[in-house]
């Protein structure tokens, strides 16, 4: 056995050390968020830095994170090597940023959200101060105001 061999994984061994269907598996490769190399005999092999990637993409789906969003802060790893501990602090201080946002958003919508029953204001007690005769309605339809922090 080469050493090549040694540190690729099937995606069957992938799937059991990462606890993701192959399935699954082979959609993120089609999204190209993971990538493999075949074998002569067409068989996939990841190398094993994948297990980290798989981690970092079912972590972000979990926190909501759109798989356009996910590939994204995958490209800033750089490609035909294996991620370096500086490679993945780059990545998580970007992504950093935009939790840290939608931490905001969330905290903002949450702290609001008992109030308002999604027509445009904020509060039932406010209608008539927050949106008098339902200017809001006018331009636009449900609530609005809920999408402006």
């Amino acid at each position: 056995m080469s050493y090549r061999q040694a540190v690729e994984l099937t995606v069957g061994e992938l799937s059991r050390r990462s606890g993701v269907a192959t399935s699954t598996l082979r959609f993120y490769e089609r999204k190209k968020l993971i990538a493999s190399r075949r074998t002569a005999g067409n068989q996939r092999r990841y190398s094993r830095d994948t297990l980290r990637r798989v981690a970092f993409i079912r972590a972000s789906q979990q926190l909501g994170t759109s798989l356009a969003e996910i590939s994204f802060y995958l490209s800033i790893l750089p490609e035909g090597r294996t991620p370096t501990k500086e490679d993945w602090a780059k990545l998580s201080e970007c992504y950093q940023k935009d939790l840290n946002g939608r931490i905001q958003r969330l905290e903002w919508l949450r702290d609001r959200l008992a109030g308002c029953i999604g027509c445009g204001c904020l509060s039932l007690g406010l209608c008539k101060l927050v949106n008098p005769d339902d200017y809001l309605g006018e331009n636009a339809s449900g609530a609005r105001k809920l999408y402006e922090p």
